[in-house]
């Protein structure tokens, strides 16, 4: 069975870090790109960041541009979002997402063959 399990989430301090998991069982992440997505309450889905499967290039949304940062350990078979400087609206659910694709990576849902259940993010004092 093909899955994505994402770990990590929790309640931190604004300024605060949290690592996120997104581990996959099944299949091979090496042939995909993964992205992160956040939802928070009321809102839509959001694109967070991406990394393509055959250079290791990523993106960012740029409200998360220089606090974030998204890695791969293909031996592993696991992508990791470094989360910093957390800020209260970053609290979300955030989900990691497959596509299979050969060069880069989308920021559209839609594209995304494969997603975790989610892991919640709460940024508060």
């Amino acid at each position: 069975q093909l899955q994505l399990v994402e770990s990590g989430g929790g309640l931190v301090q604004p300024g605060g870090s949290l690592r996120l998991s997104c581990a996959a069982s099944g299949f091979t992440l090496d042939y995909y790109a993964i992205g992160w997505f956040r939802q928070a309450p009321g809102k839509e889905r959001d694109w967070v960041s991406c990394i393509s499967s055959s250079d290791g290039r990523t993106r960012y949304v740029d409200s998360v541009k220089g606090r974030f940062t998204i890695s791969r350990d293909n031996a592993k078979n696991t992508v990791y979002l470094q989360m910093n400087s957390l800020k209260p609206e970053d609290t979300a659910v955030y989900y990691c997402a497959a596509d299979r694709v050969n060069y880069g990576c989308s920021g559209l849902a839609n594209e995304y063959d494969y997603w975790g259940q989610g892991t919640q993010v709460t940024v508060s004092s």
